[in-house]
């Protein structure tokens, strides 16, 4: 399963625990250490770490894949977990309108995550 397909089973996973506002970035082209982001806000700091051990389980189950790092669960303001060509990113509402990473990363191309086959660019 590459990148993009990883990034669908995220945002999925993220969806079912109530990730709002969830997107997928194909930031391959423009910044070549990672292909995918899958960016996602949390209403709470529960739901945050929530929303993190869902992906993590469904990335594990469905992709066979762990992630590299993990950073920012102990305040869960925002959470970063690193798989390599993907990247998720989980925020609590305040930082994700703080860090603002879809202006940031505006020329990306929007990743349709919901369609059932793998998403590709």
């Amino acid at each position: 399963m590459d990148a993009y397909g990883r990034a669908a089973v995220a945002a999925r996973a993220a969806a079912e625990k109530k990730g709002e506002d969830t997107v997928v970035l194909g930031v391959g082209d423009i910044i070549g250490i990672t292909d995918a982001f899958v960016i996602t806000t949390g209403g709470n700091v529960r739901q945050v770490r929530t929303i993190c051990d869902e992906v993590q389980l469904a990335l594990k189950l469905e992709a066979d894949a762990a992630p590299c790092a993990v950073e920012g669960l102990a305040d869960a303001s925002w959470v970063l977990m690193d798989y390599g060509d993907l990247v998720v990113h989980v925020f609590l509402q305040d930082a994700r309108e703080y860090y603002d990473l879809e202006r940031l990363w505006a020329d990306a191309p929007r990743v349709d995550w919901e369609r059932p086959a793998t998403a590709a660019l």
